[in-house]
Order: C-alpha cells, then sequence, then structure tokens
C-alpha cells in the first residue's frame, strides 16, 4: 500500500495501534529514507541478501521485517545515530507481535487478517452493507446465526469461536480511542429474517442502543434508493497516520480486494456520501428502528 509523506526521522515508533499498521507505517519510512540516498531497490535488495521485489513488499508493509535486514538497509541509507537506529528497530519488534486474531488463524483467512490489523488501527470507518447487519454492530445472537446458517453448518464450538472472533472485533468501538464508525444499511436488513424475529428484536434494540454513543452514526436507505450508488458492501478505512493511506475493502467469495490508490478510495468515497444523502438521516433512522421495534412487538 503506498505511503504519504512524513517525517523521515522515525519517531518513537509508538504510531499505528496494531503490528499490520506498524509494518506499513515503517515500511514507508524506509522508502523515503531509500528514496533521500538515492538508491534503488535493487541496489537495497542486494545488501540484505534478497531482491527488488523483497524490498518492494516491504517498503509496502505486505511482509514481515527482519532487525537484521532493517539494520542493514539503514546502515545503507546513512542512518549512523543509535537513537534513530533503535527507534527504527523497536518498530521492527513491534510490527512482528502477533494481534489479537493470531489464536483464531485457524479461524481467520490470511486475507482477512490484514483487514483485522488495519481496522484496529483505523480512526474512521465508513461502511456500506446491503445484506447483513455490518459485523461491528451484531449482537452476539445475529453473529451466531451467521456463523451456522450459511453454506455449511458449523458444529457449536467452531460456531462459538467465530462468534468470539466477531466480538472481539467490536471491542474497538468502547475504547477511549475508539474509531468513528458510520455505518449505512439497506432498509431490507431491518426485515430479513435472519435467526426469526426475537432475534431480529433483540438486533434492532442493540441499534437503538449503539446509536446513542457519540462514535457511532447508522444511517437505512430506503427501498426506494435501494441499489442505485452502489453495486455491494464495501467498507472504507481512514487513519490518523500520514503514512497510512485511505483503504477500501471489499469481500468476495474467494477472498477481497484492498484498494487504496487515491483514483480508488475517491471514488468510493464519493459514493459512500452519495449512500448517506438517498438514506434517512440518523435522526429519522432512529425512528424508523423504533418503529420496526414496535411492529415486531406487536
Amino acid at each position: 500500500m503506498p505511503a504519504g509523506d512524513s517525517d523521515v526521522s522515525g519517531g518513537s515508533g509508538t504510531q499505528g495501534g496494531s503490528p499490520t499498521a506498524r509494518r506499513i507505517i515503517l515500511g514507508a519510512r524506509l522508502r523515503r529514507l531509500r528514496e533521500a540516498a538515492e538508491i534503488s531497490r535493487a541496489e537495497a535488495g542486494y545488501a540484505i541478501r534478497s531482491s527488488e521485489s523483497k524490498i518492494s513488499r516491504l517498503e509496502l508493509g505486505r511482509v514481515s521485517f527482519k532487525e537484521r535486514d532493517v539494520a542493514d538497509l539503514l546502515t545503507m541509507y546513512g542512518v549512523t545515530d543509535a537513537d534513530q537506529r533503535e527507534a527504527f528497530l523497536d518498530m521492527v519488534r513491534q510490527s512482528n507481535q502477533p494481534g489479537w486474531w493470531n489464536r483464531y488463524t485457524d479461524l481467520v483467512a490470511d486475507w482477512f487478517q490484514d483487514y483485522l490489523g488495519l481496522e484496529e488501527s483505523a480512526s474512521r470507518i465508513q461502511t456500506w452493507e446491503q445484506q447483513f447487519v455490518p459485523g461491528l454492530l451484531q449482537t452476539e445472537d445475529y453473529a451466531r446465526a451467521i456463523a451456522t446458517r450459511g453454506w455449511a453448518a458449523l458444529d457449536r464450538e467452531l460456531a462459538d469461536r467465530q462468534v468470539a472472533v466477531r466480538l472481539r472485533r467490536q471491542a474497538l468501538l468502547a475504547r477511549p480511542d475508539a474509531p468513528k464508525l458510520w455505518a449505512v444499511i439497506d432498509e431490507s436488513v431491518l426485515h430479513r429474517p435472519i435467526g426469526g424475529k426475537r432475534l431480529m428484536l433483540g438486533q434492532i434494540e442493540h441499534f437503538l442502543e449503539l446509536t446513542k454513543r457519540p462514535n457511532i452514526t447508522l444511517q437505512v436507505v430506503p427501498y426506494q434508493f435501494s441499489g442505485y450508488a452502489a453495486e455491494g458492501s464495501f467498507t472504507m478505512l481512514r487513519f490518523a497516520e500520514r503514512e497510512l493511506p485511505d483503504v477500501v475493502f471489499i469481500e468476495h467469495l474467494c477472498g477481497a480486494l484492498y484498494l487504496d490508490k487515491r483514483a480508488e478510495t475517491e471514488l468510493y468515497s464519493r459514493v459512500f456520501d452519495r449512500l448517506t444523502v438517498d438514506a434517512h438521516t440518523p435522526d429519522h433512522t432512529r425512528q424508523l428502528l423504533a418503529k420496526a421495534r414496535a411492529e415486531i412487538r406487536a
């Protein structure tokens, strides 16, 4: 993922809340050092007994770092100050720490682990969902219904662990530095009988509680505008760190797409803006949720 401009001094290494984000930041800083020293990727790769493509992957934050490689690159780039070198090496150590999802690697696909790392570090999460309740807003019962009623039913223990991953993700919304979550959902999500009426009643009540939080905004796109602004669900992640570009995440049956080129993210940003205009306002959405709750209770 390409990075923006920022100080090449290295910093304390504490930026970016997850190992994934730290890896991207570290790669961006190493790239700027290499460019400032006017050294090619091929030359840098040779210095660490590797290749030009390996340097490219390192600078994009797509592979893990070794302290020895980073130390050799810093020497090649003319970084001799002991404190500055230690700051970079500390970032290497932090970037290699396992995320909380490491204990669930048998359940969490490799392509989704990167998303979890970026989600942990995001300052703003904007998501559009056409079919289901967004994962960060699901109740435990809703998450379990999704886990057990898909194409292949899971046994109870496996379903419980799937749900545990979903609930652990949601913990970020209660952090002191919680990201701003702006979710837009299709009206059909409220009426799709996932798990039955009682489960959906609990989910709608959960919506009403969550939208009392200052960092959570929910809007519902009415049927008459459904499907016009976007062809499919997507999530956009934005970050406070300048080295981290906006990322659009699009999940599909075989994996996911991560879009971070400016033209791509700006297009999705405009689409999300259109969705918020087409949708009921947050206040009207709460009225709609209260009405749906009353209808289910009746």
